[in-house]
């Protein structure tokens, strides 16, 4: 997912492209993409981008009349810059918005479409599409600690929740608590004072940090080259590979769609966090700390998980079960 670094490169991109231009045209793939009605999509259709804003992870055109055209890229959505008129890709293509100097493409790989085109008029329609969150380059110490510290949840998800920090998730928040040396699954209500310093400390230094090497990376050119996985990561989709800091083998958990990654050394002093799906199935045998597993790792021929016993070896009379009620092959 496109997260506040990489939306603040794709603004800095887009503004000497289409400020001050008009929105010629809207060109619509799908027809799910438009989540609202009023103001209907005409209503910046012919009118120049006065300015551009950013709400959490949604870039805001703005135009005239107070009019604002809001993209949600949600996890798999990507912006590209064309040429003028460019045709809209088959299977990833969305929308393409028409601009006198060229067209901005709105893609999303994968069959699931949750990028989304809203319009509003007026701030205070606005405002209903801002979840609340912090804004962490503008916020000093103190108004960082209440906000994290409001809720008594992990880390990682007070990172990542909008209505807490705007525009930080997935990726970034690992970086954040690698850079911080903290445990994701540490309750943010019970951190210390020389802590939260940490973690603010290194919340602002992991934005501006990757602000400027993705905006670095796209040169005058657009960023067409938006990932959630970096080979500059320090733990972030590093699963199994050395911590740039201690060496130590950078660990998971995956809950759902998303895993978090961090270095056992350098965050949890050794311990292992339990994955839900891994550790359930290990039980008794879920290495409990990096020593642990690093012993097994060098003495397993194969890999950690072990393999699942024969099948009639796993319930007595599973075989004969399985040949009454399976038709033959």
């Amino acid at each position: 997912m496109p997260e506040l670094p990489n939306i603040l490169v794709y603004l800095r991109a887009l503004e000497p492209r289409v400020v001050g231009q008009p929105l010629e045209r809207v060109r619509l793939a799908s027809p799910f993409l438009l989540r609202s009605v009023d103001p209907p999509l005409d209503a910046a259709i012919g009118r120049p981008v006065t300015g551009l804003r950013r709400i959490g992870k949604r870039i805001v055109l703005v135009f005239p009349d107070d009019v604002f055209l809001l993209v949600h890229l949600m996890i798999a959505g990507r912006l590209h810059w064309k040429r003028p008129g460019a045709r809209i890709p088959g299977k990833i293509g969305l929308a393409a918005f028409d601009f006198p100097r060229g067209t901005l493409l709105l893609t999303e790989a994968g069959t699931t479409r949750r990028a989304s085109l809203h319009l509003a008029r007026g701030e205070a329609a606005l405002r209903t599409h801002d979840a609340g969150g912090l804004e962490v380059l503008e916020a000093d110490l103190t108004a960082f600690a209440a906000a994290v510290r409001r809720e008594p949840h992990t880390l990682k998800r007070v990172l990542t929740d909008p209505a807490v920090l705007s525009g930080i998730g997935n990726a970034f928040s690992d970086e954040i608590l690698h850079r911080a040396r903290l445990s994701p699954v540490q309750i943010a209500s019970r951190l210390g004072e020389v802590e939260v310093a940490a973690l603010y400390r290194a919340t602002r230094q992991v934005v501006e940090e990757w602000t400027e090497r993705l905006a670095r990376e796209a040169g005058a050119g657009f960023p067409e080259e938006v990932t959630a996985f970096h080979p500059a990561m320090a733990v972030h989709g590093r699963f199994g590979r050395p911590c740039p800091a201690c060496g130590a083998a950078v660990q998971r958990i995956v809950h759902a769609e998303n895993e978090t990654h961090y270095c056992p050394r350098c965050q949890t002093g050794g311990r292992l966090l339990a994955d839900r799906a891994l550790s359930r199935l290990l039980k008794r045998d879920w290495p409990r700390t990096l020593a642990a597993w690093e012993e097994r790792r060098a003495a397993a021929s194969g890999p950690l998980v072990p393999a699942p016993p024969p099948r009639a070896a796993r319930r007595p009379g599973a075989t004969a079960r399985r040949a009454r009620t399976e038709p033959p092959r």
